[in-house]
């Protein structure tokens, strides 16, 4: 497993050890590989920098991290988690993550080459390993800066009920291996994404470990989930977060949850008022810290956001660590709360709070004369009275609608793709505004609200939104889904009678995009969005069990009785 510290360029001796044993709480010993700064920067003690990692402490990618904070004057210390690469022990998702984290800050701390003050670093699983046990509060701790991290689990394997298909899949497929890498060759979407019933799918993928019963049981937000949440934890947190992010990163819901639930309920006021959020154009790995880079000039297969798009990820480190940990003053604790990069315009801009105070809250109502699905439809801000009230589809979860772009976890499919392919099935409807005479910013939380019918007992509706440019791309940037089921939330899954309209709220997460002049906003409403969502199969069965695939009949309707609408946050120009 020295593969990637081998083809490395040669490290002053005494200045990197292997497998180190930290001991926890239970006897365990978990693995740990000790990078110190080169004897430019002394003999120490430094100030320390962690990384708790499932997926292997010698990644590629960390191990150029490591070299710039070490010629930074900090020691990095790189672990596996519990029964993860070298370390002992069995892993048990995200619950074993908040003493072992615990025991090892206070473990860091006392080593003679630690000066007493420790940050963190690392996104996704390991940004969860940051914020967990920063709730115990060790005395060693100062800060954290997760990316691409999660409030809790919930909100990662299941929205709003609905299982993150691809993500569970990919997730669960670690389970039972101790390496990442290891797992991938396992794992065929092909085979295991269509298979039913989803329990048996995920219990092969995962090698029949517990976890996975877990995800398929607690369709709602329980005490399992609360176990290792966030939720009601923030009030014990006393050291600030850097939060960073990406518009287009499947956690980039859970990332504002973060900030919010840090800057408001925090126990101290520094971790309250010191909290920073930063939000680029980026996805879960196409990032300045991803698997996959960013074209050079910012650009993804269908919209270029330009060189500022790129960012540094050491120096965002580096900027909040070296005041933190080194008490320089680098300015960041005079800098706004967040920072967010404006698709369409894109540029980067200051803010203060989430959502903005001076956010223009705007219905724009569909519209249509029942051609919806031939890209009839409108959106208006007034409700038509001449509206045909009603636009109807067939779903057949047997050929779902497929994912592609927005927040969508797979490198290849992720981020600003252009949908308009996909707008043309006869399976999904479509309402676009009138050609902008002038630039319209919409920044913060979208939502959408219709009401809709189905002769199916259970079924999906699903919205996205689209920014449409002159040349007919519709490019995607943010979007949501609804299971009927759970139309009044989660805790009361109430099964819908055939033919009745119901009201449906359809969280669509964030974004900030700039629709320039000539291009229209666009939404597209469906029932799925597959592998991204577990597909609905409309029988009302139990999900995890079902296999009876049911083509459901759906219509949606608008208009004055039925003002269905897209809530849009448009932002004044100053």
């Amino acid at each position: 497993m020295n593969t990637n510290i081998d083809s490395l360029p040669l490290i002053e001796p005494g200045r990197l050890m292997l497998n180190i044993p930290v001991p926890m709480r239970d006897g365990i010993n978990l693995s740990a590989d000790i990078w110190l700064p080169p004897s430019t920067q002394g003999n120490g003690p430094w100030p320390a920098l962690l990384l708790r990692t499932i997926y292997d402490n010698q990644e590629a990618r960390y191990i150029g991290w490591v070299r710039e904070f070490t010629t930074r004057g900090y020691a990095v210390i790189m672990q596996d988690c519990r029964g993860r690469g070298d370390s002992d022990g069995e892993w048990i998702p995200y619950v074993c993550e908040l003493y072992d984290g615990y025991d090892t800050h206070e473990w860091i701390g006392k080593q003679d080459w630690c000066d007493g003050n420790l940050g963190t670093f690392g996104l996704s699983y390991p940004g969860f390993t940051q914020t967990l046990p920063a709730t115990l509060r060790s005395k060693y701790l100062k800060a954290v800066a997760p990316i691409a991290s999660q409030q809790d689990n919930y909100g990662h394997h299941r929205v709003n009920g609905v299982i993150h298909h691809n993500v569970a899949f990919a997730f669960l497929n670690m389970l039972g291996r101790s390496m990442q890498y290891e797992s991938l060759k396992h794992f065929d979407q092909d085979t295991f994404f269509f298979e039913l019933p989803i329990d048996t799918a995920m219990e092969k993928v995962s090698n029949t470990h517990p976890y996975y019963k877990g995800v398929m049981e607690h369709e709602q937000y329980d005490e399992w989930w609360s176990s290792y949440s966030l939720r009601d934890k923030y009030h014990e947190m006393a050291i600030p977060s850097l939060f960073i992010t990406g518009w287009f990163d499947s956690l980039s819901n859970e990332n504002f949850k973060l900030f919010n639930g840090w800057t408001k309920k925090a126990k101290t006021e520094d971790a309250r008022s010191k909290t920073k959020l930063i939000i680029g154009p980026w996805s879960h790995q196409i990032a300045p810290w991803g698997r996959v880079p960013m074209g050079e000039n910012g650009e993804y297969a269908d919209r270029t956001f330009g060189k500022q798009a790129l960012s540094d990820v050491i120096e965002m480190h580096m900027h909040w660590y070296d005041q933190r940990l080194k008490g320089i003053d680098t300015g960041v604790d005079e800098e706004a709360p967040i920072k967010l990069f404006v698709m369409g315009k894109n540029t980067w801009r200051d803010e203060y709070e989430w959502p903005l105070e001076r956010t223009e809250w705007t219905k724009f109502y569909l519209s249509s004369a029942g051609n919806a699905v031939d890209d009839g439809g409108s959106l208006h801000p007034e409700i038509k009275t001449s509206d045909q009230t009603s636009d109807s589809f067939i779903y057949d979860p047997g050929n779902p609608v497929p994912s592609l772009g927005s927040q969508y976890q797979t490198y290849d499919f992720c981020g600003p793709h252009d949908r308009s392919h996909i707008q043309r099935r006869p399976d999904v409807l479509t309402f676009t505004t009138d050609v902008l005479t002038e630039d319209m910013e919409i920044t913060g939380p979208i939502s959408a609200t219709i009401w809709a019918s189905s002769d199916a007992k259970d079924t999906d509706f699903t919205a996205t939104l689209t920014d449409l440019e002159p040349d007919g791309k519709a490019i995607a940037l943010c979007e949501g889904i609804v299971r009927a089921r759970f139309r009044n939330g989660t805790e009361n899954p109430e099964m819908m009678v055939p033919g009745e309209i119901y009201k449906f709220e359809i969280d669509m997460w964030n974004t900030s995009n700039s629709f320039i002049k000539g291009h229209r906003i666009r939404i597209e409403i469906s029932s799925s969005n597959f592998p991204r969502y577990n597909r609905n199969l409309n029988s009302g069965n139990p999900i995890a069990s079902d296999i009876d695939i049911t083509i459901a009949n759906q219509t949606v309707y608008h208009g004055i009785q039925y003002p269905s609408h897209i809530n849009l946050p448009v932002i004044p120009k100053r």
